[in-house]
């Protein structure tokens, strides 16, 4: 018996897999994401417990747990500014200015990918050159022809909804139009030749075919979009009044020569916020498809 089991093989240890990672690169990983997310948490923590402290417990000596929570902040945001007003302006804006940069970009976009035209090349380059720029250069002649134009032609660009929604546009639509660019390549030709051959149009192909198709695409331009005109804050605070105000701008109310609300101002964020991060969870693997979708081909 004895010699039986001593000429038995031993039993083979587990081998580790040739592709696994080591565990030195597995605990590095570990750690660099509790790092990461412990730096992303405490201030979204601080901010949601901010909002729910008295003015005192934020002003003055910094605490990290409230002495008592109230919901007086979220109430008392409405009174303190306009924020109902700031909100439907930015909400106006970044509607218009996302269906206008969709609907140009969707038919620049199909003209670029599907047709041959001269100078074809020199206006994709010219779209994507335009990304290159900071956008503070663009504020001064901005504003210089809206004045004009005003001083001209008696239209209110200046200081008005529509002139921002432009302004936005000179953003997003360059970037939108390359994106969807590049979706619409990776959609195939075939699409568009069936189309034809069922009696459709250009047009036809495009809106019972081509969009279709190129939804999460769509989807990932009007987000782009979105956000951008949400969160501008730079030339809103040059390009509007009193009455046409935005968000990112009215936060600053808040702020008065003798206090600052700081509870009313985190208050405030999370619910501006709050529209923009719901929409993006909803939207998100739209979105990551349609920024990837014209990487492979």
């Amino acid at each position: 018996m004895s010699s039986a089991t001593a000429g038995a093989p031993a039993a083979a240890a587990p081998r580790r897999s040739p592709t696994a990672p080591p565990r030195s690169f597995l605990w590095t990983r570990r750690i660099f994401l509790t790092v990461l997310t412990t730096f992303v948490a405490v201030p979204v923590y601080v901010m949601i417990s901010s909002s729910l402290k008295p003015l005192q417990d934020v002003a003055g000596e910094f605490r990290w747990f409230p002495s008592e929570l109230t919901i007086r902040p979220y109430i008392d945001i409405w009174s303190t500014v306009p924020l109902a007003d700031y909100f439907v302006n930015s909400l106006i804006v970044a509607s218009a200015a996302t269906v206008c940069s969709v609907i140009i970009a969707i038919f620049a976009a199909y003209a670029v990918s599907r047709y041959r035209f001269r100078g074809k090349r020199l206006f994709t380059v010219t779209v994507l050159s335009t990304q290159m720029l900071p956008g503070i250069l663009f504020l001064l002649p901005l504003f210089l022809i809206y004045v004009n134009i005003g001083n001209a032609t008696g239209i209110a660009l200046f200081g008005s909804r529509g002139g921002l929604i432009l302004t936005y546009l000179t953003f997003s639509l360059p970037f939108s139009i390359w994106m969807l660019i590049g979706y619409l390549d990776s959609v195939p030709r075939d699409l568009d030749e069936a189309a034809m051959v069922d009696g459709c149009g250009p047009l036809g192909a495009l809106f019972r075919v081509i969009v279709p198709a190129a939804v999460p695409g769509i989807i990932a331009v009007a987000v782009y979009s979105f956000m951008t005109a949400w969160s501008e804050v730079l030339f809103a605070s040059v390009m509007t009044n009193e009455t046409t105000r935005t968000l990112s701008i009215g936060l600053q109310g808040y702020a008065t020569q003798n206090d600052v609300y700081w509870n009313q101002v985190m208050a405030a964020s999370l619910v501006v916020s709050a529209p923009v991060v719901v929409g993006f969870l909803f939207l998100q693997r739209y979105l990551v498809s349609g920024l990837t979708a014209g990487a492979v081909k």
